[in-house]
């Protein structure tokens, strides 16, 4: 039976950890490694859990930069969770009041949005003190916290799934920084996120000396005197716009789904009269069910096919991510509400206050004296947040929205825990933000510091009680099995998608190591002679 004094114990953990995770979640979220290519991010928390006595496989599931940690004190539940570190090419922002790239980057390069970065380190913070809280009085069961890479493409958690990381454990906790209304300072409840495909076309043009040849054809192969046979570039130009153009006769109106895309190469640079060799184009399928992402790669696969001849290529599609929609589990739910009531919401203090207010002045505003969205200081029980959220959804649509989590909910109960992270009240003139402002807002400390807290208290508390009260984990199991009919491998179960090998591979965005420096995004920061280079120089 958990005890008060124990929750107090736990919560004094996190408290005196507090500086330690503020300068951890600040290290991660200077790094700002995009999907596939964290490599000092992950670095950071393999040394960091061998540090704090845990057996970590590096490299997990065959990929590079995930890992699974474990830590056991005995005989008892194995309880699941992770950090994922994954940031978003395109969103370099500094922390500050100013929007500007961090120092001696391109505006181009990674940066935490949601941010990731925060979720990784809130959660570790929680089974950190709860391992801690394990020793001192000698609880028993496995700790298991696994390194997640890609979140952003859904890319780790099926391939972890499908090669059976998950399968021992008893329960999982999910917690992420909150993205949207009414999902904040609450839990998942019935309408969980959906399923998700990424695909990868690679078109590419192997022949190009057999385009329209005949009597007038040049005996020398690219003549600037003949005519260039369409190319890769041209397959993905007319991918890109036939598949927005199709787009309605793939899926019918009326549906909350979408459907974005990448070009993740483009010919190689080719300017000659050589046509484009291979150029790749990625798409993301975001849908309520496995049944529809299906239908939509097959409608994608279609105008794949059809471009393909017309460019004069051939087309090859690769996975990225084949995920499944996730699973409710109400016990679990609602104990982990419970223990976020004890916690209490976040609490921004004056000097974030003072920091949203600087941000407001140099956006032209008049500062606000409460300048935070006020969401962010409130508890939303789940089943009103759920009200809330089935007004914006058809009454059929089973999931909403998009995250990967929804994996560990196949092979264990499952809870999706929602914290305030820092964002601006409305303006009164109704205009929204830029997005460097609440990117900016997950890298200052004096802001993002009380979700990392409030975070950590709640996923610690959780798992103490998973592991101390028999009955809640006994509750959370039953309704699992009931879900998926008898369990792992039951009649309702749904099992792993993943059929293919981490997409490692690819071409994505990265920094990289030049003569100009360490750890240089792909596309250079601006000198200075660049910025004041007149254009017609």
């Amino acid at each position: 039976m958990t005890t008060q004094t124990q929750r107090d114990a736990l919560n004094r953990g996190v408290e005196g950890m507090m500086p330690r995770l503020s300068e951890w979640n600040q290290t991660i979220w200077h790094y700002a490694e995009t999907a596939w290519r964290e490599y000092r991010s992950v670095r950071f928390y393999v040394d960091l859990l061998r540090e704090h006595g845990f057996e970590v496989e590096e490299g997990s599931g065959g990929m590079p930069t995930a890992f699974c940690a474990t830590w056991s004190n005995g005989e008892g539940p194995t309880l699941g969770g992770y950090a994922e570190y994954d940031a978003v090419p395109g969103n370099c922002q500094a922390a500050d009041v100013v929007q500007r790239p961090r120092d001696g980057l391109s505006p181009w390069a990674g940066g935490h949005t949601d941010p990731h970065a925060a979720l990784g380190i809130g959660s570790l913070g929680g089974f950190l003190a709860m391992q801690a809280l394990m020793k001192e009085q000698g609880i028993p069961g496995t700790l298991k916290f696994f390194g997640e890479p890609a979140e952003k493409v859904r890319g780790s958690k099926p391939i972890h799934a499908a090669r059976g990381y998950y399968d021992d454990l008893d329960a999982a906790i999910s917690f992420h920084p909150f993205y949207m209304l009414p999902l904040c300072n609450t839990t998942r409840w019935d309408t969980h996120c959906g399923a998700a495909y990424g695909v990868i076309y690679t078109f590419t043009c192997d022949s190009p000396e057999t385009w329209l040849t005949g009597d007038h054809s040049s005996p020398i192969a690219a003549s600037h005197a003949s005519a260039r046979a369409p190319g890769a570039n041209d397959a993905v130009t007319q991918m890109y716009v036939n598949a927005k153009a199709l787009r309605e006769h793939v899926l019918a109106s009326g549906l909350n789904w979408s459907m974005n895309e990448a070009i993740l190469n483009a010919g190689q640079a080719t300017a000659d009269n050589l046509p484009a060799q291979m150029a790749q184009i990625q798409y993301f399928i975001r849908v309520a069910t496995v049944e529809q992402a299906e239908h939509v790669v097959r409608g994608l696969d279609h105008i794949a096919e059809c471009v393909a001849r017309l460019s004069h290529c051939r087309v090859e599609r690769h996975w990225v991510a084949k995920s499944r929609p996730g699973l409710a589990n109400h016990a679990l739910a609602e104990l982990t509400y419970r223990n976020l009531e004890r916690v209490g919401p976040p609490r921004l203090g004056e000097e974030a206050v003072e920091l949203a207010r600087q941000i407001q002045a140099n956006l032209g505003m008049t500062p606000m004296e409460r300048p935070f969205l006020a969401d962010i200081e409130a508890l939303r029980p789940p089943r009103e947040a759920e009200r809330e959220l089935r007004r914006i959804l058809a009454p059929t649509q089973t999931h909403f929205t998009s995250d990967d989590y929804t994996e560990y909910s196949w092979h264990a109960p499952t809870v999706r825990l929602y914290i305030g992270r820092p964002a601006l009240a409305p303006r009164d003139d109704g205009a929204g933000y830029p997005a460097w402002v609440m990117n900016a807002l997950g890298g200052l400390a004096p802001c993002i510091d009380p979700m990392i807290e409030t975070a950590a208290k709640t996923v610690g508390l959780t798992l103490l009680d998973l592991l101390q009260e028999p009955g809640a984990l006994a509750a959370a199991r039953e309704e699992f099995e009931a879900r998926t009919g008898g369990g792992i491998g039951g009649d309702e179960w749904l099992a792993p998608l993943c059929d293919y090998d981490p997409p490692i591979d690819f071409r994505w965005p990265e920094y990289v190591s030049t003569p100009r420096g360490e750890h240089d995004w792909v596309i250079p920061a601006p000198t200075e002679r660049s910025r004041d280079t007149p254009r017609n120089a």
